[in-house]
């Protein structure tokens, strides 16, 4: 998937400016997609250039003009044509699973380490996307539109929950069953 294509489904759901835009990478799109406030508005110019998004200027007090993207036409086209292809799993870049994969020749400590610390970023993220369901899909009535973004939180919180299982195996496996690190 490209960015342009993430922003287009944005764009889809209403009118936005670059600023807004990169907020909803912080605050919604972090457990599947990533791109800097940068990378944002870099991507935009290339959406106006291909005619894919337009935007208008709105007057601020105060404040410079912002520019409130819409998508086009030809962008509307553009969104189904690549909605329509067929998906294929992101391939995994992951560091940690190297680290794994060598552990039987590494010092027990070091992979411990890391993984308290991969644990307690996964943790971190898994309760930021519990407040964010208990906000906002606690009552369990939602439009459509947030029932499918209640999808993707779901896939994040899933996402999110086996990391710590796995996690928590690869720890028992370098530990002995008082809870001590083993030699290998």
């Amino acid at each position: 998937m490209a960015l342009a294509h993430t922003i287009l489904a944005l764009l889809a759901k209403h009118p936005d400016s670059g600023y807004e835009i990169s907020k909803h990478f912080d605050e919604e799109l972090s457990c599947y997609w990533k791109a800097t406030q940068q990378q944002v508005y870099r991507e935009l110019g290339k959406l106006e250039k291909q005619g894919w998004a337009s935007y208008e200027t709105v007057p601020q007090a105060g404040k410079p003009d912002k520019k409130l993207y819409h998508i086009t036409d030809l962008g509307w086209k553009e969104l189904t044509r690549w909605y329509a292809e067929p998906t294929e799993p992101t391939p995994i870049r992951e560091d940690l699973l190297v680290k794994v994969l060598i552990g039987h020749k590494m010092p027990r400590q070091l992979l411990a380490q890391e993984l308290h610390h991969r644990q307690q970023i996964h943790s971190d993220k898994l309760a930021r996307y519990r407040e964010i369901e208990s906000a906002h899909f606690s009552s369990g009535k939602n439009d459509a539109e947030m029932q499918f973004m209640y999808l993707t939180l779901k896939r994040g919180i899933a996402y999110e929950t086996s990391w710590l299982t796995w996690c928590d195996e690869v720890t028992k496996v370098i530990t002995d069953a008082s809870g001590e690190l083993t030699d290998g």
